[in-house]
């Protein structure tokens, strides 16, 4: 590896206490772990005075007219707003129509909302655009209605986006944590922690032998794909912020089951394996935003694995792990020396900004 400039503030990635010893939001609070988990159920949720189920999973599955339809809405302030293998316009169309897929849903419809810093060249506004116009055509999906804002220089970052979506859940699709079952076999779509490692090293300046692109993708098809063999998957999750680990420990907290993990079975790119090794890092914990993890009945696992290999995204697809009795709520990796190891809950995050 290679510094072509100064070297990164590691020390500006340590995660801050939790919500209840914090008078004020702090960077962890956005980090998809322990701390974003607090601020919504100890500050948010108490003030909309209503139990709201859907608030605490990426997308809400909600009745209309007799038909059931997925509603997911997200924000995007990464930075910078270009990197390698895509950009915030990706993130915003992407993002959305996988929080969707995951409730197994083809999203139809999204709003785009752009908030734009005082200042910001009309070239770069141009430039997300044409990427997130891009991105929806590739995903099938159309955009339909949004706003604009432009907030005062040295109030944002240039661009930040809101997209908001909808799409129809096919009959007999029911995807959520509380129907996992002791027996399920986990896998994940194909190599993790890619995302994460390509914008810290555009945003720190690290060059590596092999340049790491994002692999910011829409994930309709494949889900399409993996329901064609059987309507009956239990959960999915796009690992995105937090990255495995964070869903992972969502997943087993939901549905009460142990998860145990074969960590030597989890795909890791070589290049992401010695970023992470050289600066502190684990893959589990970095972001993902073009993969899911999946916990299927052990009698469809063989045939849904074929059906994810089978399709661009999901070619490098690998179980992972199962679920079991023990230790309930928890998740656990076995080593490659036979040891095992708590796998928990991030606190706050260890890359800031990567969607």
């Amino acid at each position: 590896m290679s510094d072509t400039t100064a070297r990164p503030d590691l020390l500006s990635w340590t995660c801050p206490a939790p919500v209840r010893d914090r008078p004020r939001v702090v960077m962890g609070h956005g980090g998809g772990g322990a701390m974003s988990a607090e601020l919504i159920e100890q500050i948010v949720l108490p003030g909309l005075g209503e139990p709201v189920q859907a608030a605490l999973t990426d997308s809400a599955v909600v009745e209309l007219g007799g038909a059931r339809l997925a509603f997911s809405t997200d924000s995007f302030v990464v930075r910078p707003l270009f990197f390698p293998g895509g950009s915030i316009g990706d993130l915003a169309v992407n993002g959305t129509v996988n929080d969707l897929a995951m409730s197994g849903a083809r999203a139809a419809y999204l709003s785009c909302g752009l908030i734009l810093e005082e200042g910001v060249e009309l070239d770069t506004v141009s430039r997300v655009a044409e990427a997130l116009g891009a991105a929806a055509r590739a995903a099938g999906v159309r955009v339909v209605t949004g706003d604009t804002k432009v907030v005062e220089a040295g109030h944002g970052d240039g661009v930040y986006i809101n997209t908001s979506g909808i799409g129809l859940i096919p009959a007999g699709v029911d995807l959520r944590p509380e129907r996992v079952t002791p027996g399920d076999v986990v896998m994940v779509s194909g190599a993790i922690g890619v995302h994460g490692v390509a914008i810290m090293s555009e945003r720190e300046n690290l060059r590596f032998e092999v340049e790491i692109e994002s692999d910011c993708a829409a994930l309709g098809g494949l889900v399409d794909a993996m329901l064609s063999v059987t309507s009956d998957l239990h959960v999915l999750r796009d690992p995105t912020r937090g990255g495995l680990a964070a869903s992972l420990n969502e997943i087993a907290a939901a549905s009460g089951c142990g998860v145990v993990v074969q960590e030597r079975a989890v795909p890791v790119p070589q290049p992401v394996a010695g970023a992470c090794a050289m600066l502190g890092l684990d893959p589990m914990y970095v972001a993902n935003e073009g993969k899911l993890v999946a916990f299927v009945p052990r009698e469809h696992a063989d045939a849904v694995l074929a059906a994810m290999k089978a399709h661009p995204l999901g070619c490098e697809a690998a179980v992972i792990g199962e679920t079991v009795t023990d230790h309930p709520g928890m998740v656990v990796a076995r080593t490659g020396l036979g040891g095992t190891r708590v796998v928990d809950m991030p606190m706050g995050e260890q890359l800031p900004r990567i969607c």
